[in-house]
């Protein structure tokens, strides 16, 4: 069988590919294709226990699951952010992203309030009709900011826990291009948290948005 192997961050920059498709016995576990890709790239050997797993856009909780034709296995480095990042749900990526996955992240028995943020493509932008939208980031900058924003706003809301999940590359109008959730065990510090994830990432995080329309084409400032 044939899955699709996808590489980020550091990954990416040594073995200077985005991606590969690796032949396994059907079968296979995720353990047999991280030996097989060890075995390929001395990088991943390197830092083994270095990084988290990834297979078909959620994290693992065994390398002995099974994987199937066509599965995508994502090697996930570790990002900057000190203690607590290892476990923390902040996702840049090109395919759909999933509120599911960022609720599912915060979710826990002391939150008493979850918020949640869905930031959509819209067609219209001051008087002209947008086609579509183009999210470009410097990919692992982006990471570590956003990492670093749930870190902060973390410490300074009481309790609180937040998810971030934020597109790149093209999006047509209606798809989702970020989506936040946020979890305290009160509401008003779930919202207060939620709202300053998004207002961070707005100021800070180095993703920029271009805008394709009746208008024509323009960079659109810097963020979300």
């Amino acid at each position: 069988m044939q899955i699709r192997v996808l590489y980020f961050a550091v990954f990416r920059e040594r073995l200077g590919r985005d991606e590969e498709a690796l032949e396994l016995p059907t079968g296979a576990t995720v353990a047999a294709a991280v030996k097989r890709l060890a075995a390929m790239h001395p990088v991943i050997a390197q830092l083994h226990g270095k990084y988290r797993i990834a297979v078909n856009q959620e994290f693992i909780t065994s390398e002995t699951q099974l994987l199937a034709e066509r599965d995508e296995l994502v090697l996930i480095p570790p990002v900057a952010g000190g203690s607590g990042g290892a476990d923390r749900h902040v996702l840049l990526t090109s395919e759909a992203l999933s509120l599911d996955r960022c609720v599912a992240a915060v979710r826990s028995r002391e939150m008493g309030g979850i918020v949640t943020f869905t930031g959509t493509v819209r067609i219209d932008n001051h008087g002209a009709t947008i086609d579509h939208l183009s999210y470009e980031a410097y990919g692992p900058m982006a990471v570590r900011e956003m990492t670093r924003i749930c870190i902060e706003v973390e410490a300074e809301v009481l309790g609180a826990r937040v998810a971030v999940e934020h597109r790149i590359g093209t999006l047509a109008i209606g798809e989702l291009a970020v989506v936040i959730a946020a979890a305290a065990p009160h509401r008003a510090e779930a919202f207060t948290a939620c709202r300053a994830v998004i207002d961070r990432l707005k100021q800070t995080v180095p993703i920029w948005k271009k805008e394709f329309g009746t208008a024509g084409e323009e960079w659109i400032g810097l963020g979300p």
